[in-house]
């Protein structure tokens, strides 16, 4: 189980963090959850789809495999693409909120002291020997800031696609060279004639918000499942 802590330049004033990418610090997984304003850089590597929690709650993934536990872009020299989800990029820290007097909450950063990542000999300091915060740090708090500040861009790009009907369910059969079969299944993607049906108004109101070229570039990424398929071509016949 994850061990959050707040974290303060006491408590974890030794603290370091193995920032290499690799499958004994977790990064051996399917997809990531990818925010709607990564889109632009994520959409060069990978397939973009969507997927659904038990409240029916929508949310968009980067694809990096066919199989559990199987991340096609991790290899023995680290993480292969020229840009990286950032929640991957973000790990062992998360954000958490603290209460204040006016009993407001606020966002603060927490780490996951049971993360693999995290020691007090090797990787990159948390914080300087006198106290101040690393350019490390600096860097994952502006993430999670930037993470968090997106909440409501996010919302407003899932409940769009979700009123205008355009997301559906579907299967992606894949078959290998050695015959062997993969399925991809409990995912959702763009359909593409619902957009092409939705009237002049309904298109001005997308492109006006930025929205459209959301779902162009979603589109656009799915592209990349050949690119996928051809590095588990690779990497099952090396």
């Amino acid at each position: 189980m994850a061990n959050h802590e707040l974290l303060n330049n006491v408590e974890h004033k030794d603290l370091k963090i193995n920032t290499e990418k690799s499958a004994k610090f977790g990064n051996n997984k399917t997809y990531s959850l990818l925010y709607p304003f990564e889109y632009k850089h994520a959409q060069a590597d990978y397939p973009i789809f969507f997927l659904k929690d038990q409240n029916d709650a929508y949310s968009s993934i980067a694809l990096f495999g066919f199989e559990q536990n199987e991340n096609l872009f991790l290899t023995d020299q680290g993480w292969q693409a020229s840009y990286v989800p950032l929640m991957v990029e973000r790990e062992p820290f998360l954000i958490g909120f603290q209460t204040n007097e006016q009993n407001e909450q606020s966002p603060v950063v927490h780490i996951d002291m049971d993360s693999p990542r995290v020691n007090t000999e090797t990787g990159v300091e948390v914080f300087l020997p006198h106290g101040g915060n690393s350019e490390y740090i600096n860097r994952i708090s502006t993430i999670l800031k930037t993470i968090h500040d997106s909440k409501a861009t996010t919302q407003k790009f899932m409940e769009t696609v979700q009123e205008l009907d355009l997301l559906e369910p579907f299967n992606l059969d894949i078959q290998l060279n050695d015959g062997s079969n993969n399925r991809l299944s409990g995912f959702y993607t763009i359909n593409e004639d619902k957009l092409a049906q939705l009237d002049g108004e309904q298109l001005a109101s997308l492109n006006k918000s930025g929205l459209l070229n959301l779902i162009y570039m979603v589109i656009a990424s799915h592209a990349n499942v050949t690119a996928l398929i051809q590095r588990k071509e690779q990497r099952t016949f090396r």
